[in-house]
């Protein structure tokens, strides 16, 4: 690879429609999980924690926790939407979630925390995608959900979900999406 063209010049998500929920082996996932903690982490407070959510709890989630909480908003809600409800999750073959716990401290910012949880986000991405696997990172609307975020323990008066980590194999390679321009956002001072 040129220096033009390393990984993280040509780094692309995989959408998680667009990827297959074949199983990822446990010596690369286990590969993921331990890069992914390796972040920037002021005081080493580790203000994250991760779950890895995989086999018949992806489907538990989606049908008890998602759907259930999809229809409580939707109620009117058609059968296409019912159905991609019920099967967020499983779209891939591991989901890890990604929660920002912030705790007190004398010192160091709850902001500093929160920036730490998106680093954990962003190396578990990049690592699942440097073993070229299909990743994306999601929030969507169940990101925001307080019995979700209860269910995978965390504190709703403290707690966000920073990401799903959706990890699969590709379907297809990715196309390329508009890119910023980095005249426009990038000055030297």
């Amino acid at each position: 690879m040129s220096e033009e063209n390393n990984f993280f010049s040509v780094r692309r998500s995989v959408l998680a429609r667009k990827m297959s929920n074949a199983e990822i082996s446990e010596k690369h996932l286990d590969l993921i999980l331990k890069a992914g903690i390796r972040v920037p982490d002021h005081g080493a407070l580790n203000p994250w924690k991760i779950k890895v959510i995989r086999g018949n709890s992806l489907k538990d989630i989606d049908e008890n926790i998602i759907l259930k909480e999809f229809l409580k908003q939707n109620p009117e809600a058609d059968k296409y939407l019912i159905e991609r409800e019920s099967t967020r999750l499983q779209r891939a073959s591991v989901v890890i979630a990604v929660l920002s716990t912030p705790v007190e401290h004398f010192k160091i910012p709850e902001w500093e925390m929160r920036l730490s949880s998106g680093a954990v986000c962003m190396n578990l991405l990049s690592c699942a995608q440097s073993l070229n696997y299909a990743a994306q990172w999601l929030t969507e609307w169940y990101a925001y959900n307080d019995n979700l975020l209860k269910y995978l323990g965390g504190n709703i008066k403290n707690d966000k979900i920073a990401g799903f980590i959706y990890i699969g194999h590709k379907k297809e390679e990715p196309i390329e999406r508009k890119r910023p321009d980095p005249n426009n956002i990038i000055t030297f001072i």
